[in-house]
Parts: C-alpha cells; structure tokens; sequence
C-alpha cells in the first residue's frame, strides 16, 4: 500500500546576505575611523566589533550623525538586531 503522506517539500536555500552600499562607502568608512571608543557598549569586549546604528536606517535612524553610532560586539548587535525585526514585524510595539 503506498504512503498517504507525501514527502516534505524540498528546502530552499536562503538568498546570499548582500551588504548595503551604504556600508562600504567611503562616507562610512571615515564615521567608522572617527569613532571613538572601540569596545561594546553593552558588555565591553574589544573583540569581533561592529559600529552599529543605535536607530536603525530602516527605523529612520541618522546615517551619519555620531550621536546614532555606538560599537557593539557580534554577539551584542546580532541580539539588538533581533530585536529591531521583531519589533518591525509587531508593527512597532
């Protein structure tokens, strides 16, 4: 007797992440050499650094203003990022 259930879809691979032009701007690089202090502002490491927006862009966040950027480590941004997406998702609540 054959199976009644099918078999699961085959699984799609995920698009490749592109990085926004924005990010490999001369314009960035140079906010990313005149920000000081180089350690997270949530936990303190000095490793694995990534110079984050504290408003995202997609959240109408200043792109440039060094008010908006503060260094977060991987771990630190990824959770904030996280955050960020589910909030969007919530519509902002």
């Amino acid at each position: 007797m054959p199976p009644r259930v099918g078999g699961l879809p085959p699984r799609v691979a995920a698009m490749p992440k592109v990085a926004d032009r924005f990010y490999q701007s001369q314009e960035w690089a140079e906010a990313r050499r005149r920000q000081p202090d180089k350690w997270c502002t949530v936990c303190g490491t000095t490793s694995r650094l990534i110079l984050d927006h504290k408003v995202e862009r997609k959240d109408g966040g200043a792109d440039l203003d060094p008010a908006n950027l503060e260094w977060l480590c991987q771990p630190c941004h990824n959770r904030k990022t996280a955050a960020a997406r589910a909030r969007r998702a919530r519509g902002g609540r």
